[in-house]
């Protein structure tokens, strides 16, 4: 079968002989990105960041990337042959259909039909439809997956923060607390602050700040998503005012206001030192780190 040479998809999620230009397999690659996909939806972010395009490929191009301290020994040992930077060396489909972890909980489709109409229902069975919808309570925020969770974040799939010199202050943490918990905590902060809270929808409010700044008040949405059953994605975006003030708010109100919720900040590596990238790093030779020179960075320039 012979290499595909089209250079396509979101650079975070291609695989690195994709973006070295040279020809692939469309069929391995294609694997890599569903690592990058696992990781996460099992995370909240991408394992790939970093504050420009030429460093996120040197990553990319490493495979160097560190685990989150809620993923599973197991789940670890699957995306360490996922994310494998030589593509002869990453797992192939049949062994991920074998694989412990995959397995789990998995029951093979069967095949089956669907009629094409079903009865009406009648106007009483309509109105009790309704009427159970009204009284249903919300008590806990849907789970996402991969895809619904990136689509609904205020960046979405905006890489112009991939050109940034800049880091942009932490907004986003992982928590072990309920979304309810967390609601409420980010409440009680905002009275602190003397900010006025309205809710938009269930586990997603907007902050505004009691002054005049630069811009206007500040606006800040904070948001919960369940990524999984014991593990909450927050984040804070700003919906209006000045970014200065918006860092600060972020940096000094807050992180310190909220330290007692918070499992990690995104972008904060302390927690990783002992779930660092697992050994698929050391498939990749030396050699091939070591291209990553002078003529490499030419290529990346290139892009």
């Amino acid at each position: 079968m012979g290499f595909l040479h089209t250079q396509c998809g979101t650079p975070a999620y291609v695989a690195p002989e994709v973006l070295r230009k040279k020809g692939y397999d469309g069929s391995k690659a294609d694997i890599w990105s569903c690592g990058v996909i696992l990781y996460v939806l099992l995370a909240g972010f991408l394992p790939f960041q970093e504050e420009n395009v030429m460093k996120m490929y040197r990553k990319v191009f490493k495979a160097e990337y560190h685990f989150q301290p809620w993923f599973s020994t197991d789940s670890k040992k699957l995306i360490s042959r996922l994310l494998v930077a030589d593509p002869e060396k990453r797992i192939t489909i049949p062994a991920i259909m074998r694989n412990h972890w995959f397995l789990r909980g998995f029951s093979r489709p069967v095949a089956f039909s669907i009629q094409d109409s079903c009865p009406e229902k009648t106007e009483q069975e309509q109105d009790l439809d309704s009427c159970s919808v009204l009284q249903t309570k919300v008590s806990s925020p849907e789970f996402y997956n991969a895809f619904e969770f990136i689509s609904s974040m205020s960046s979405g799939f905006d890489l112009s923060s991939l050109f940034e010199t800049k880091k942009k202050s932490g907004s986003m943490f992982t928590s072990k607390f309920s979304a309810s918990a967390i609601m409420e905590k980010i409440h009680g902060v905002a009275r602190g602050l003397n900010y006025k809270v309205s809710k938009v929808k269930d586990f997603k409010v907007r902050l505004q700040g009691p002054c005049e700044g630069r811009k206007g008040k500040l606006l800040v949405t904070a948001e919960v998503f369940e990524v999984a059953p014991e593990v909450a994605v927050v984040e804070f975006s700003k919906s209006a005012g000045d970014t200065l003030e918006y860092t600060k708010f972020c940096e000094e109100d807050v992180r310190p206001a909220l330290k007692d919720i918070v499992w990690t900040w995104q972008g904060d590596n302390a927690c990783n030192n002992d779930n660092s990238s697992s050994n698929n790093n050391s498939q990749v030779e030396d050699s091939e780190t070591k291209k990553l020179s002078h003529a490499e960075d030419c290529e990346i320039a290139m892009l």
